[in-house]
C-alpha cells in the first residue's frame, strides 16, 4: 500500500510541477502596447508633425491639403493614431471613407501619401514590426481601389 501511495504522490508531484512550469510561461511579462512601443503621445505628435511636413512638400499630393485646417488635421491624426495603437486618446473625427469621399484620390496619390509616411517612420527609426502594426491599426484605410502596404 505504501508503494502505491508513493507512486501516486510522485505522479501528483510531477503533474503539479508541469502545471507550475506551464503557468510560469503563461505569466510572462505582458508585451507593451503599440502606443507605448512607439514612445507615447509625444512621439506620435513628432511623427505626425514630420509626416504632415512631408505631405506639404510633396507636389504630387499637397493640392489635396491646400484648404485644410492643418492644426485640426494634426490633432485628428494624433488622436487617431493614439487611439488605434492602444493609447488613452479618443478619436472623434470622420472615418477614412467619409473624409476622402469625392476627392478623386487615385492609387498613385495614395501611394505617394504612404511613401511620405514611410519616409517619416524611417526617419524616426520605427522598427518594421511596429510599422506593420501601425498600418494594421488603421483598419478602415483600404477604402481605395486596391490595398496598399507600406514598403518593407
Amino acid at each position: 500500500m505504501n508503494a502505491k501511495l508513493r507512486k501516486l504522490g510522485a505522479l501528483l508531484g510531477m503533474v503539479l510541477l508541469l502545471g507550475a512550469c506551464q503557468n510560469m510561461g503563461m505569466m510572462s511579462t505582458p508585451q507593451k502596447s503599440l502606443y507605448d512601443r512607439l514612445g507615447g503621445k509625444d512621439a506620435i505628435v513628432a511623427v505626425v508633425d514630420d509626416f504632415v511636413g512631408n505631405v506639404a512638400a510633396d507636389n504630387r499630393i499637397n493640392r489635396y491639403f491646400a484648404k485644410t485646417d492643418i492644426p485640426r488635421l494634426k490633432r485628428n491624426l494624433v488622436d487617431q493614431i493614439c487611439a488605434g495603437t492602444g493609447g488613452p486618446c479618443t478619436y472623434t473625427g470622420r472615418d477614412m471613407k467619409t473624409a476622402h469621399a469625392g476627392m478623386g484620390v487615385t492609387n498613385a496619390d495614395f501611394d505617394a501619401l504612404v511613401g511620405d509616411l514611410v519616409k517619416t517612420l524611417d526617419k524616426f527609426k520605427v522598427p518594421e514590426k511596429e510599422k506593420g502594426e501601425l498600418w494594421a491599426s488603421w483598419t478602415d484605410a483600404p477604402v481605395y481601389r486596391r490595398p496598399v502596404r507600406p514598403a518593407a
